[in-house]
């Protein structure tokens, strides 16, 4: 008898076990919003969206591009954080949110790049672009070419503001790369985008990411209004050595844009998990090289692994490689030479090559002739 109550015991927590591990993820929240996005960090996987490529005005999260290409110039050396700026008239005259910079007084590239971020200043805004390009025109154009760099396909600038213009536009997935790009590129630079009040002028404004005193877990990035836009907010946050980036466009208020940018990624971090699965460059597996200085060659992947899966069910992960069955030498560093695949219930979620760890060059006329015969047995 008291056999049969521990069996029935042990079965109903093996069948409570595997209800858990078979629950599913509920479907994902319906914010009030004309576009939105949820987005994984390092897997760049898509856990929530609603008409992502929509084009509509970015209003002042356009500014993120504006820093990013700031960054870029400074990493470059063509400008520097103590550059002095002379404001122009054009960067004085600017309307909408400011820093309240005076014309033909000179501030530093530092104090303008933190007027930017932290207090969404237009005028700042302006004068880093013609300090960058010469003019915001040409600064404009800067920004629709490294818009195709980084695959944003349906973007199009006409400044660097925000500003509203009919043919300046950008989506919620674009905007998802941008502060991907920007997190991942420039990390120390990214910091400012917490910080939560700046003083220029004697002015104290604060950062207009309420998300920032809301959650401790955000860090980042931008938020944007206009009539035409509505209030916009592109946030990020880390929590769990998971990093979320959201981007909810078209609310009705300050207040909608928080508190749907809060619920996407509180959805986010309840329900899924990111993991680092393979590291860039770290050989996974040997394989034989026929005809070549050495016998053997080292394979990896060329970038981090990472996958983002429902919570619990890292350990129902099923992963394989497939290497070309004759390799050959002479072998390139970074050849393709096989595919590394991983599976979640027999369907593929990560599909990635297997390349080469290093060279191998051609054993020459004596080792061809002995791995000839040896193939012959073979």
């Amino acid at each position: 008898m008291l056999l049969r109550f521990f069996t029935l015991l042990f079965m109903l927590l093996l069948n409570q076990q595997l209800f858990a591990a078979a629950k599913p993820i509920p479907k994902a929240p319906e914010i009030a919003a004309s576009s939105y996005i949820l987005m994984d960090f390092k897997s760049g996987k898509i856990l929530a969206e609603k008409t992502p490529d929509k084009r509509v005005e970015p209003a002042s999260i356009t500014k993120l591009m504006t820093a990013y290409l700031v960054d870029k110039a400074l990493e470059a050396g063509d400008i520097s954080l103590t550059d002095e700026v002379t404001i122009s008239e054009k960067a004085w005259r600017m309307k909408g949110s400011k820093m309240f910079v005076e014309v033909g007084k000179k501030v530093s590239v530092e104090k303008l790049i933190e007027g930017m971020i932290i207090q969404s200043g237009n005028d700042a805004t302006v004068a880093l672009a013609e300090h960058v390009a010469g003019t915001e025109k040409a600064f404009a154009e800067y920004m629709n070419h490294q818009a195709k760099l980084l695959g944003m396909n349906n973007t199009q600038f006409k400044n660097s503001t925000g500003w509203p213009h009919k043919d300046h536009f950008s989506t919620a997935r674009d905007i998802a790369i941008l502060s991907q790009a920007i997190i991942r590129d420039y990390p120390e630079s990214y910091r400012l985008y917490s910080v939560k009040e700046y003083t220029f002028n004697e002015i104290r404004q604060f950062n207009r990411n309420r998300l920032l005193w809301r959650d401790s877990s955000v860090d980042g990035l931008k938020t944007g209004h206009t009539e035409a836009a509505g209030y916009c907010l592109a946030s990020s946050a880390e929590k769990d050595n998971m990093r979320l980036i959201s981007v909810v466009l078209g609310t009705k208020s300050d207040k909608a844009r928080t508190r749907n940018s809060q619920t996407l990624l509180n959805y986010g971090f309840r329900f899924y998990e990111s993991n680092r699965l393979y590291q860039a460059k770290e050989a996974l597996k040997t394989s034989k090289v026929w005809y070549g200085e050495q016998d053997q060659v080292s394979l990896g992947v060329q970038q981090d692994v990472f996958v983002t899966i429902a919570r619990g069910r890292y350990k129902e992960l099923d992963a394989s490689v497939e290497i070309d069955p004759k390799i050959s030498a002479p072998v390139a560093l970074g050849q393709e030479l096989g595919r590394l695949v991983v599976k979640l219930d027999g369907v593929v979620i990560v599909a990635e090559p297997l390349v080469a760890m290093q060279a191998i060059n051609d054993g020459g006329l004596v080792k061809k002739a002995i791995d000839s015969i040896k193939i012959l047995f073979e």
